[in-house]
């Protein structure tokens, strides 16, 4: 389905980001992989043979730089996805009263920046081909109301609202603008990261936890990160190509549209 696209994924040392660069690759794209951490990075870029690099998202110089040489080897960008994530301990678990002004901010300010960055630094390359798919990852917490997650919840509402803007001003260019919001996934740490003060205060267990967010699914069950990549796949190829502008709903159920 994505034969002799180019794509781009940022964040491909975590989990939603190798899985979805590995089904990138085996659906034909030609992968480039980009994160924080080196070392994650290359253990995924060695397992596809692949190129990978070390690129801090929130610089933009060095998105920047990445992007050109994406370019310069493959000669155009055709997707990127973002799946850039921060450390969710320090800002999950605490409630609203006692949550200081700068952890709350701190996850909106990381995932809109980075988010901005990719899109706008992608789209400047896709605008002279009149093509591109640029791609993010949300939570169900942009649409509901969830205790002890800080500024999480308005972190993922802000991407959302960046998808739809950027895709208002890019579709004419023939580029289309998708994100894709997940249900708890429990190969990704930010799920660990939320049961944690829980499991201190109340004494529930991991699968406890587990349980009580799949009971709120239609399916019981939790979904897993390869679902989504499969998801990514379809979004990134010419078969979706009136969709943009959107967010694709991956809760199975626990979130109504």
């Amino acid at each position: 389905m994505l034969d002799d696209k180019v794509a781009v994924i940022y964040g491909a040392g975590g989990a939603i980001g190798a899985a979805v660069a590995r089904a990138f690759a085996s659906e034909g794209a030609t992968v480039f992989l980009a994160g924080r951490r080196r070392q994650t990075v290359q253990v995924v870029a060695e397992d596809l043979n692949v190129d990978g690099a070390q690129v801090d998202a929130l610089d933009e110089r060095a998105v920047d730089s990445h992007l050109q040489s994406v370019v310069d080897q493959a000669g155009r960008v055709d997707i990127v996805f973002d799946a850039v994530g921060i450390p969710n301990a320090s800002i999950l678990g605490v409630p609203m009263t006692e949550l200081g002004v700068e952890q709350f901010c701190a996850p909106i300010a990381t995932h809109a920046r980075s988010y901005f960055l990719i899109a706008r630094l992608a789209a400047r390359r896709m605008v002279p081909n009149r093509s591109g798919v640029i791609m993010t990852v949300t939570a169900l917490h942009s649409r509901t109301g969830i205790p002890l997650v800080g500024g999480y919840g308005p972190a993922q509402a802000a991407k959302e609202a960046l998808t739809r803007g950027l895709s208002a001003e890019l579709a004419p260019h023939g580029i289309r603008v998708v994100g894709l919001r997940p249900q708890a996934m429990p190969e990704t740490p930010t799920i660990r990261d939320a049961f944690e003060p829980r499991a201190a205060a109340s004494g529930v267990t991991w699968e406890q936890w587990q349980e009580a967010l799949a009971g709120r699914t239609h399916a019981r069950r939790l979904m897993a990160v390869r679902e989504l990549a499969d998801v990514a796949v379809f979004v990134a190829s010419d078969k979706a190509s009136a969709m943009t502008g959107t967010t694709v709903n991956l809760t199975l159920g626990s979130l109504d549209d």
